[in-house]
Formats: structure tokens, C-alpha cells, sequence
């Protein structure tokens, strides 16, 4: 059985992360989706949060299942015996940050590889990070997540409309 991981902190979970997932999904028997807890950052959504928001959005795909982790990525995989990551690539910068990691992954786990899943020019521009701005400045994030995403959105916002 192929089994893939997808990681990442899908804070929140975008249309762009989305469609990367529902592709991978396509060529794997089965993909964990991996939340990371990443103590550096300061989330809008908890991690459960987050990982309902996912299992929600991502409930059409029966091979999906959601998890979650804290520390490294390759402990992660070693824990359930997965050997390849999936990562979705939108520009020449990603590449680069995604390079790196990919290859310190391999370091630390032999036999663990990385492929890259580039974005469709569609979602090119998307990150977690914009869409948190546009919608704490009260811009409409209407298209650029699923309609639950953008609602938790304007929950967690105090209620203005993004």
C-alpha cells in the first residue's frame, strides 16, 4: 500500500492546500495529513481546531486521514512506517525553503523521500499567512478558503465579515 504524508500547519486550511491533498490523493492508496504543532508561531486556530477544519473539508476523499504531530517530521513518518512526504510547491522561494527541508528530512531518515506537487497558477499566489491578514483587516476571503474555513474565520475574527 502507497501511503503519503502531507504536512503542514493549515493555519488555515486554504483552497490551495486543499487541491494539493485532493491531487496527491489521487496517485496514493492512502495520505495522512500531518498538523504540526509549531510552538514558534502564534496560530488563529488551535491545533484541533485546525484538524477538524481539515477532516471536515477533506471528508470526500475516503483514503484521507487527519493527524497531527509536534517536533520532527521524520518522527513522525518513522512512527507510521511512511516514506514519502508530499509537499505543494507555488514559487521558486518555496522551492528553495522545501529543498532544504527535504533533503535534512533524508538526512535524518534514510529512505525517506519528498516529492513536489506545484501549484495550479489558480492557487499560486495563496498562503495561510495572506489570508489571516486580508481577513483580520476585514477583506472578504470568500474563494480563497472552503466556505467552513472562511466561517471559523469570521468566528474567530470577532464576527466581521471576510
Amino acid at each position: 500500500m502507497a501511503v503519503a504524508l502531507c504536512p503542514g500547519s493549515f493555519d488555515p486550511p486554504t483552497n490551495g492546500h486543499i487541491d494539493v491533498i485532493e491531487r496527491a490523493a489521487r496517485y496514493f492508496d492512502r495520505i495522512v495529513v500531518a498538523v504540526i504543532a509549531n510552538p514558534t508561531k502564534q496560530p488563529l486556530f488551535t491545533l484541533d481546531e485546525r484538524k477538524d477544519l481539515l477532516a471536515d473539508v477533506l471528508s470526500h476523499l475516503d483514503n484521507v486521514e487527519i493527524g497531527s504531530f509536534d517536533g520532527l517530521l521524520v518522527d513522525f513518518a518513522r512512527q507510521r512506517e511512511i516514506s514519502i512526504v508530499v509537499k505543494g510547491l507555488r514559487a521558486v522561494s518555496d522551492f528553495e525553503y522545501e529543498l532544504q527541508m527535504a533533503q535534512m528530512n533524508a538526512a535524518l531518515l534514510p529512505g525517506l523521500d519528498t516529492l513536489f506537487v506545484t501549484s495550479k497558477p489558480t492557487w499560486a499566489f495563496l498562503s495561510s499567512s495572506l489570508v489571516k491578514e486580508v481577513a483580520r483587516f476585514g477583506g472578504s476571503v470568500e474563494g480563497l478558503v472552503p466556505p467552513l474555513v472562511e466561517k471559523a474565520m469570521k468566528e474567530a475574527y470577532g464576527g466581521r465579515d471576510t
